[in-house]
C-alpha cells in the first residue's frame, strides 16, 4: 500500500476500503465487479441513473445519480463496509470526489484500473443495443485514462492495480487483507502497560510483579520476558525519553514483541524519535535529547533496529474480536479500525484544541468523557495520579517518570497493577502529584454520567438475556422528566425493579385470581419447581447499602440510599441514614459482609407500612370513596327498610343496597389493614427478598432459597427492622404440593393478606421460548376490592372483569426484568455509569406504555 503499481494477478485490497473501478465504457467493469465482489458491495452509476430517472443510460440524470450513489457509499463506509464504485472514473474530478469520500470516513481508497485496448471496448459497445454512442466517446475516455495512470498514486489512492488484458482481468484474484490495526483474532489475556519513558528498573519490577520471567543476554541486559500462562504485554507507547535508560526499555520491549510475548503501539515520542533518527529537523526537547544521547552509546545496528521497530508500529490495535482497542492517546469510536492521517494523529496526540496552557503544553479535549463505544479503550499519553475508568476507557499513564507509578491493566480481569517510581526522573512542566501527597489534582471527571442524547428519542437496548429491547420516543420523554426532576443522584440509581404480571383470570366462582392459573402458566413454560412467597403489602424499594461512599459520590460516612421503583427517595436524608445504620448493623451481625466479601450491597425489597409512601393516595382516593359510601348507604338502607315496612315494593333495591353497604364496609376494612403508623424509624420495616448485587457480581443465578435465607438472617439480627418473608415450596409434578400451596394462599388471603408471588425456585430461568416470568402475583379476593372497587365481586362485574388480557403486561414484565438484569450485569462488569443508566432509564420508560394499571 505504498502507492506503487501492484502485481495484477493478485489484488490485495484492504478489507475496509473504497474500491474505485477505473475504465472506459466497454472495459468490463460491471462484469468484473459482479464476479469479484458481493452483490451489495458494488454501487453502479448505471443502476443509480435508473433509480433516479427510470433510464440507466440517461446522461441528464448523471448528476442526481452520483449524488445518490455517494450518499449510499457514505452510509456503507460509515457502517464499516467495503464499497466498490462501478463507474468510468476516467476524469480526475470524478475520482477526487471518491478519494475525498474515503478520507472523510477514514478508509483507504484503492484504484482498480481496467486498461483494455481501445478497439476491444469499441467492439463491445457496438454489440450492445443500449449503447448508441460511437467510437469517439470511447476514444476520448481512453485518452483521459492514459493520461491519468501515472498520477493515480499522487491523487491519494493507497494502492493501484492495473489490469491490461481480457485474460488478466479474468484471472485476477481479489484478496481481502485486514488492516494492520486489525488484530481481532488476538484474544489475550493481556497486560496493558502505560507510558514507561525510559524507566527500565520500574518496567522490570512491574513485569516481575505481573508474573513474567525476564530473560537476559550475556551482558545481563533484559531482552525478553515471558509469562508462564501465556499472557502478553501491550505497550501503550512512549517507551522512550525523559527516563534514565530508554535503550534498555527499547531492548526489552523489542525483544518481547519479536518473540511474540508483547504487542505495541507507537507514542508521540516514538514518532518524533523516528524523525530524528532519519535526519529530519525536529525540536530536540521534552526528553528527546536524553534518548539521543543514550542511543549514541549503542551500536549502529541497534539504532537501525530501533528506527525500524518504531517506524513500523501502527497507530492503534483492535483486539479480542473488537472488544479491546489500544492507542497511545486513546481513540474515539468513529476512528477504531480505520486508517487515515487524522486517525493516526488522534491515536498519537489525542484531541487537542491547538492551543497551549500556561505551562506551554497542548490543551487537550476530554474525549473520554463523551465516549460511547462498546469497546474498552486503553491508552496513556496524559499522566494522571491514578488509573480510573471513564466511560469504559482507562488512562494507564500514571506518571512513572515524574515520580508517580508505572501501571498495567490486566485484561480481561480489569485489575490495575502498579509499582512506584524509584524517584522523580524528570520534573514535569505541569504539577503532577498532589502537594500533600494525599489528594488528587486532576479535575473532576463526570464523563460517566448519562447524557440526554443517550436516551432521547426512539432507541434500542441490547440485553444479554432477552435480545434487543426497543424504547419508544414518547415513553422516553416521560421517563426523562421523571428522572431529571425527581430521581435520586444518578450515581446511586443503579437498578429499577420490573413490574409483575398477574395470572389469567380465574373461572372459579367469586374469584378473579387464583393460584391455578399461575401454576398453569409455568407448566406451559416447562418450569415445575416453584416457590410461593408471601406478598407484603408495602412499597417496592431498592436499597443501596455501602461502606464505600466515594464510589457512589457520597460524603465520608454516607451509607447509601433507599428509593422507590421510579427512582424517588423514600426518606429525608437524616432518617434515611439512620435506617441504613440499623440495616448495616443487621448485615454485619448476620455475617453477610464477610460472606459475600464486598463493601456494598444492593437489595430488592418491600418497605412497610404501605401508607408510608401511599398515605396521600389512601386519604385522597380510597378513603374518600369509603367515606362517601359509608355516609350515603346506611341512610339509603334505612329509608328503603322504612318504605318496605309501609308495604312499598322495594325488595330488590333494598337487597342490592344492603349488598353495596356490605361491600363498602369490606372495601374500607381492606385498605385500613395496610395503614400503619411510623414515628421516625419506629414502625418502619423492610422485607428484603433478593440480594441483587455486590462488588464484582450479581446474584440472579442464586436461587430464591438462598436469597430468602440471607433475608432470614437479617430478620433474626434485627426483627424490629427486618420482616421475614414466609414462603412455601411447590413441585407442580406433586398434586399434594400444589394443594398445600393453594391452601396456604387461601389461609393467607382470608386472614387479610394481600396474596402471594409465585416464582421459579431457581430465580433466573431460560426456557426454549426465552426467559421465564420472574414472578406472577396472585392477589386475594378482598385485596382486589381496593383495586377494582367495592362491588367488583358482584357476578355481573366479575364476568366483565374476567375479560382481561394480560399478554401485554407479561411482555412488559419480561422486558423490564431483562433490562434490570442488564443494568446489574453492566454495573458489576465495570461498564461506564451511562451504560448502566441506559438500561435503568428504559425500565422507567416502559412504565409509560399503555396498560391497565389494575393488572
Amino acid at each position: 500500500m505504498d502507492g506503487s503499481i501492484a502485481e495484477p494477478a493478485e489484488l490485495r485490497i484492504p478489507a475496509l476500503s473504497l474500491v474505485v473501478l477505473v475504465g472506459v465504457s466497454g472495459s468490463g467493469k460491471s462484469t468484473f465487479a459482479r464476479e469479484k465482489f458481493a452483490p451489495f458491495e458494488t454501487l453502479s452509476s448505471d443502476f443509480f441513473r435508473g433509480l433516479v430517472s427510470n433510464d440507466e443510460n440517461s446522461q441528464e440524470a448523471t448528476a442526481a445519480a452520483f449524488d445518490a450513489l455517494r450518499f449510499v457509499a457514505a452510509k456503507r463506509l460509515e457502517a464499516g463496509l467495503l464499497t466498490v464504485i462501478d463507474a468510468t472514473n476516467v476524469q480526475r474530478s470524478s475520482r477526487k470526489s471518491f478519494v475525498d469520500l474515503a478520507k472523510a470516513h477514514d478508509v483507504l481508497p484503492v484504484a482498480v484500473v481496467l486498461d483494455l485496448p481501445e478497439r476491444i471496448c469499441v467492439e463491445r459497445n457496438a454489440a450492445r443495443p443500449d449503447r448508441d454512442f460511437g467510437a469517439a466517446v470511447v476514444h476520448r475516455q481512453h485518452g483521459q485514462l492514459r493520461k491519468s495512470l501515472r498520477f493515480l498514486a499522487k491523487e491519494g489512492f493507497r494502492s493501484v492495480h492495473v489490469l491490461s488484458s481480457v485474460e488478466e482481468i479474468a484471472a485476477a484474484r481479489v484478496q481481502r487483507v485486514p488492516l494492520l490495526t486489525d488484530r481481532r483474532g488476538e484474544t489475550g489475556p493481556f497486560d496493558a502497560i502505560g507510558d514507561v519513558h525510559g524507566c527500565l528498573s520500574e518496567l522490570e519490577g512491574l513485569l516481575t510483579t505481573l508474573g513474567y520471567a525476564l530473560r537476559r543476554d550475556d551482558e545481563g541486559r533484559a531482552v525478553d520476558a515471558e509469562h508462564p500462562e501465556g499472557r502478553r504485554v501491550v505497550f501503550l507507547g512512549d517507551l522512550v525519553d525523559r527516563g534514565p535508560d530508554s535503550p534498555g526499555v527499547l531492548r526489552l520491549a523489542m525483544g518481547m514483541v519479536e518473540n511474540g510475548h508483547a504487542l505495541a503501539v507507537p507514542g508521540n515520542h516514538e514518532a518524533k524519535l523516528v524523525r530524528a533518527l532519519r535526519g529530519a529537523k525536529v525540536q530536540v526537547s521534552h526528553g528527546l535529547e536524553q534518548t539521543l544521547a543514550q542511543l549514541a552509546d549503542e551500536t549502529p545496528e541497534f539504532r537501525a533496529r530501533v528506527e525500524t521497530f518504531c517506524h513500523d508500529l501502527v497507530s492503534h490495535l483492535v483486539l479480542d474480536d473488537g472488544r479491546l482497542v489500544v492507542a497511545h492517546a486513546g481513540l474515539k469510536e468513529a476512528y477504531q479500525g480505520r486508517a487515515s492521517g487524522r486517525v493516526r494523529s488522534f491515536a498519537l496526540y489525542g484531541d487537542t484544541t491547538g492551543e497551549t496552557d500556561e505551562f506551554g503544553l497542548p490543551v487537550r479535549l476530554p474525549w473520554a468523557d463523551d465516549y460511547r463505544g462498546s469497546a474498552t479503550v486503553l491508552y496513556g499519553h496524559t499522566p494522571t495520579p491514578r488509573a480510573e475508568w471513564v466511560n469504559n476507557t482507562m488512562c494507564l499513564d500514571t506518571g512513572c517518570v515524574f515520580g508517580g507509578s508505572l501501571s498495567a491493566l490486566r485484561y480481561p480481569e480489569r485489575k490495575v497493577v502498579s509499582v512506584p517510581a524509584e524517584r522523580v526522573w524528570y520534573e514535569p512542566a505541569r504539577p503532577f502529584l498532589p502537594e500533600d501527597g494525599d489528594g488528587d489534582t486532576s479535575p473532576e471527571r463526570e464523563g460517566g454520567l448519562l447524557r440526554i442524547d443517550d436516551v432521547l428519542g426512539k432507541h434500542i437496548i441490547e440485553t444479554s438475556t432477552h435480545g434487543r429491547i426497543g424504547v419508544r420516543e414518547e415513553n422516553a420523554a416521560g421517563a426523562l422528566e421523571v428522572m431529571s426532576r425527581w430521581a435520586v443522584d444518578p450515581r446511586r440509581l443503579l437498578y429499577l425493579p420490573p413490574t409483575m404480571s398477574p395470572p389469567n383470570a380465574s373461572a372459579r366462582e367469586g374469584l378473579l385470581e387464583h393460584p391455578d392459573e399461575a401454576f398453569a402458566a409455568y407448566r406451559r413454560e416447562g418450569v415445575t419447581r416453584l416457590l410461593a412467597e408471601e406478598k407484603h403489602m408495602g412499597s417496592r424499594a431498592v436499597v443501596l447499602l455501602t461502606h464505600d461512599a466515594e464510589r457512589f459520590g457520597g460524603e465520608p460516612g454516607w451509607l447509601g440510599t433507599v428509593h422507590t421503583r421510579t427512582g424517588r427517595r423514600f426518606f429525608e436524608p437524616g432518617l434515611e441514614q439512620g435506617f441504613l445504620r440499623r440495616l448495616d448493623r443487621a448485615v454485619a451481625t448476620a455475617g453477610v459482609w464477610d460472606e459475600l466479601e464486598t463493601d456494598w450491597l444492593l437489595f430488592d425489597a418491600e418497605l412497610l407500612p404501605w401508607s408510608l409512601k401511599a398515605g396521600a393516595m389512601i386519604r385522597e382516593q380510597y378513603a374518600t370513596v369509603g367515606a362517601a359510601a359509608r355516609a350515603a348507604l346506611p341512610p339509603a338502607v334505612a329509608a328503603l327498610e322504612a318504605a318496605a315496612a309501609r308495604g312499598i315494593e322495594v325488595g330488590a333495591l333494598l337487597t342490592s343496597t344492603r349488598m353495596r353497604e356490605r361491600d363498602a364496609d369490606r372495601y374500607v376494612d381492606a385498605y385500613r389493614r395496610y395503614v400503619g403508623h411510623a414515628d421516625g424509624l419506629a414502625g418502619i420495616q423492610l422485607a428484603p427478598f433478593q440480594v441483587l448485587a455486590a462488588e464484582g457480581r450479581h446474584f440472579a443465578d442464586h436461587d430464591h432459597g438462598w436469597q430468602l435465607a440471607i433475608a432470614d438472617r437479617l430478620a433474626a439480627a434485627d426483627p424490629a427492622l427486618v420482616r421475614r418473608t414466609r414462603r412455601v415450596p411447590i413441585d407442580l409434578d406433586d398434586p399434594e404440593s400444589v394443594a398445600a400451596a393453594i391452601a396456604w394462599w387461601t389461609e393467607l388471603t382470608e386472614a387479610g393478606g394481600e396474596g402471594m408471588v409465585v416464582k421459579p425456585f431457581a430465580n433466573l430461568v431460560r426456557t426454549d421460548s426465552g426467559l421465564a416470568q420472574p414472578g406472577i402475583k396472585v392477589r386475594g379476593r378482598e385485596y382486589l376490592r381496593i383495586i377494582y372497587g367495592p362491588d367488583y365481586t358482584e357476578p355481573e362485574n366479575l364476568v366483565r372483569l374476567r375479560d382481561r388480557n394480560v399478554a401485554h403486561k407479561r411482555s412488559m414484565a419480561l422486558r423490564e426484568y431483562a433490562l434490570g438484569l442488564e443494568a446489574l450485569e453492566r454495573l458489576v462488569g465495570g461498564a461506564p455509569l451511562w451504560q448502566v443508566h441506559q438500561a435503568v432509564f428504559a425500565v422507567l420508560a416502559m412504565e409509560s406504555e399503555p396498560v391497565d394499571p389494575r393488572l
